[in-house]
Order: C-alpha cells, then structure tokens, then sequence
C-alpha cells in the first residue's frame, strides 16, 4: 500500500526512528509499524495532517504511487487531486476515515491538502450542502470567524470557530438557525483540535 510505503520512506529521509516518530504523534511504536506495514489502514486524518506537516509534504504526497517528493520539487509539477478522507458533519460530529476514498482537483487558486464529503445541512448559509466536496488546508488553527474542520473525541465536524482563551471557550456556530453552536469549556477542550481549514467548496450536483 502506497501509504505505508510512503510513511517509511519519509520517515527513514528524516533520518527519524520508529520510536521518535510515535512520540511525535503520540502513538506507540507498534501503531507505526502498523502503519508503515498496511496493517492499519485507517489512518486517523488527524495523524495524517501531522505526519505531512513534521515531513514537509502534502497529506496527497502521503497516498501518493510515486516517491514523495520535497515541498519544491512537488510545486513544480503539475496540479495533482488531493485525497478524500471521509465526511465531515454539518449537523453533528461524525468520525473522518483517515483512508483516500479517491482523488480530486481543487478549484482555480485553490490550495488545498485534502479534501472532505460534507454531511447534513449546518453550514448551508455558507453555501455548503450535504454531499458537497469540502477543500481543507491542513493546519492546527484558524482565526475567528473561518470555517474549520474541528475533532471532537476522533469525530470531525466542520463550523465557523470562535476561540476565547481568557473564558478558555470555543464556539463552534452552524450556519443555518435551525442548529445551535456547540459550546465547549475548560476541560472539554482536552479532546479538541483543528484539523484544518475549509478554503473551498465543489458542489455536488453543480
């Protein structure tokens, strides 16, 4: 498989061992051999995010058939589709498979590491409906106001944020009033992070 492929040979280009990589993502050293032998091929996304930033790669660089190349190399080469890694709740939070269920182009300008199927119907004030292919720029934050791809407890879901750290509160909003923010405080927080940010939108039925 190309992604566990991909993984050794990145990390092995790093001249990074098995058990510094695990401490990198927090995992064990058994779950790298898992990923590096195909044994796991549900890679969360939120690791697949890491590992491409801690390389310097895309998360497309990760699946692709080809040796991947340094972040140079690869801009010079024609525009390639970036993986689809599951769907992303515009309602409730549900769970983003981290495998490629297939490859697609981003639009004009777009730069993007990934992309997501978009579920339920939160976010149609943003123009965003159920089904349609969300584009994501994999990073760890977004300014108030943009549309990220938040993980609750391993289930993404994608709303307008709003962090405030001095009441320690994140806000995630739904564009559409039939929905209510979530609201997450102090500890709830342990379990949260930005996967990345949501830079563009192909419709399904366009």
């Amino acid at each position: 498989m190309e992604l566990g492929r991909n993984i050794r040979f990145l990390r092995r280009r790093a001249r990074m061992s098995m058990d510094a990589l695990a401490e990198r993502l927090g995992v064990s050293r058994q779950t790298i051999y898992r990923y590096e032998m195909g044994v796991i091929q549900n890679v969360p996304a939120d690791k697949l995010c890491e590992m491409a930033a801690l390389f310097g790669v895309s998360v497309g660089a990760l699946f692709s058939e080809e040796a991947p190349m340094h972040p140079r190399e690869e801009a010079c080469r024609a525009p390639r589709g970036v993986p689809m890694l599951g769907e992303v709740a515009c309602g409730r939070p549900i769970f983003a498979e981290g495998v490629a269920d297939g490859y697609y182009i981003p639009p004009d300008g777009v730069r993007a590491d990934f992309c997501l199927r978009a579920k339920g119907d939160s976010m149609t004030g943003a123009r965003i409906f159920d089904g349609d292919l969300v584009f994501v720029r994999a990073q760890s934050a977004v300014q108030n106001g943009q549309i990220g791809v938040v993980v609750i407890e391993d289930e993404a879901t994608l709303k307008r944020v709003y962090y405030y750290p001095e009441r320690d509160t994140l806000v995630l909003y739904p564009e559409n009033p039939a929905f209510s923010p979530i609201v997450l405080v102090g500890a709830e927080l342990e379990g949260v992070h930005i996967l990345g940010l949501a830079v563009g939108v192909f419709a399904r039925f366009a």
